[in-house]
């Protein structure tokens, strides 16, 4: 069996620090899904996967913010975040029992603040653990562990998209068995333990096991970690996604049946994501094939690259694993991704929730109150209670303040803080939705149909919760109607 590198020191996460709620519009019920149009390539990495309901995502180091090529790429291509270090367990408590989210909070603010999600990473792992915990053993260490999980799941609670509850705990070789780690000593019943813990700490997030050296369907770690998830579905114990680092080299190759790989581990009924994605040597065609392998099982979710430049690659620059070459230039690897994401059908039509009975329908005209998700159970939202032109609306935890006070008016604008309107900033499948001046244009009218859903008079696109996104900071855009209940609100 193939030995894979080690993944990087910082893995993912990210902490929601979304200032601004979600203001809620009124409306009967109304649900937008996020997507690129069917008729428009994607001009980005994030344009194009959207168009295929998925996202892509990129490792962000809090180091590395104040690089202002490094950001600009990171906020132009990526649309899911993940900490590279900053949220693993010796940055958030460096002493027992003593939480420190100082520079987590700065990956997730960040991200937040740029319309981003956020991927947590990690909660239980044997490497990077702080002093005190690599000293402790049995029900001590065991305790440490579900008191960890639960001071940083609460700390983001309803804030993170998806967390790496247990990382790498399989061992390489040819056994199929676990790591022998201090945690592992503490009882098998430990990872099983860590996701209950982890629903317990936070019900709304995604929870995933994350483990390298377990894309090629044949070798015995990845039989292990795929028995593992089985039994777990079997037994009702709580797991939704697994995430497959995918650190490929000459030891550890993109093999050719990775694409059966992700296929089984979705047919266990969870979700896959391809959560630290490198190649040495950057081939393009090889990047193209994860990529496709991907869009060909509508499980996998998304994929995150690990790293922005081949600069900030914990590989190092001379080994070229990234889509960006260390001068921030795109390389062939990037062409070819984006060129994979904008060859796939379009994802127009996701399979619906459970639509709900249509509420009454407001008249133009002065009706008020916040506009509330079907699915989310939360408020359209101007983010940090922002009134620049340009910013793009969220869903968020409703508490009725200015930001998600909207007033439907006689011309059918949706106005929040007297004399700002719900802006369409385009006109095709993705389009950002967001606050502007209000001056009388198409793009700032909408219809407020008894179905539930808010349909843009310009576009005749609804508005829409970005990846069918339940959480605190998730988008809002533009996307084709299709009845699912992220295009569906009422107005309170």
């Amino acid at each position: 069996m193939g030995t894979n590198v080690l993944p990087p020191p910082g893995t993912r996460l990210r902490r929601a620090l979304v200032a601004g709620a979600i203001g809620i519009l009124g409306v009967a019920s109304a649900l937008v899904t996020v997507s690129a149009p069917a008729d428009a390539a994607g001009s980005t990495l994030a344009e194009a996967a959207r168009q295929t309901g998925r996202y892509f995502g990129t490792a962000i180091a809090a180091g590395k913010l104040g690089d202002s090529q490094y950001t600009t790429i990171a906020n132009r291509e990526f649309d899911m975040i993940t900490a590279e270090n900053e949220m693993k367990i010796d940055a958030t408590e460096p002493n027992q029992g003593q939480f420190n989210f100082t520079q987590g909070d700065r990956v997730y603010n960040w991200a937040v603040q740029n319309g981003k999600r956020v991927r947590g990473h990690t909660l239980a792992w044997h490497s990077q653990q702080p002093g005190w915990m690599q000293a402790l053993s049995g029900s001590a260490l065991r305790q440490a562990m579900i008191n960890h999980i639960n001071g940083v799941m609460s700390h983001y609670k309803g804030k993170i998209y998806a967390w790496d509850v247990v990382n790498e705990a399989y061992a390489d070789g040819n056994s199929g068995g676990r790591r022998d780690s201090n945690l592992q000593r503490t009882g098998n019943d430990w990872i099983e333990v860590a996701f209950r813990t982890a629903r317990a700490a936070d019900p709304d997030a995604k929870l995933c096991y994350n483990d390298y050296n377990i894309d090629n369907w044949n070798w015995a770690k990845t039989q292990g970690v795929y028995n593992m998830v089985r039994d777990f579905k079997q037994r009702g114990v709580p797991i939704d996604c697994v995430g497959l680092q995918s650190h490929f080299n000459s030891q550890s190759p993109y093999p050719s049946n990775y694409r059966t790989t992700l296929q089984q581990f979705a047919a266990l009924g969870v979700d896959v994501q391809i959560t630290e994605l490198d190649i040495q040597g950057g081939s393009a065609q090889t990047y193209a094939n994860v990529v496709n392998d991907c869009l060909a099982v509508p499980r996998c979710t998304g994929i995150t690259v690990w790293g922005v430049r081949d600069s900030d690659s914990w590989l190092g620059a001379n080994t070229s694993p990234l889509l960006f070459d260390s001068n921030g230039n795109k390389k062939a690897a990037y062409n070819s991704v984006l060129n994979a994401l904008n060859a796939a059908t379009p994802t127009t039509t996701p399979s619906p929730g459970t639509t709900p009975s249509p509420g009454t329908t407001p008249t133009p005209g002065g009706n008020s109150g916040t506009i509330r998700g079907v699915g989310s159970g939360r408020c359209v939202d101007v983010p940090n209670a922002s009134t620049n032109d340009g910013t793009q609306l969220q869903i968020w935890d409703c508490h009725g303040g200015s930001n998600q006070q909207w007033t439907y008016t006689s011309s059918q604008e949706l106005r929040v803080y007297g004399n700002k309107c719900l802006d369409a900033a385009g006109t095709g499948n993705g389009a950002k939705v967001q606050i502007y001046s209000c001056w009388g244009g198409d793009n700032q009218k909408w219809r407020l149909n008894s179905d539930g859903t808010i349909q843009g008079v310009q576009s005749g696109l609804c508005l829409d919760a970005v990846g069918q996104g339940t959480g605190n900071g998730t988008q809002l855009q533009l996307y084709s109607c299709w009845g699912g209940n992220n295009q569906k609100w009422t107005f309170a």
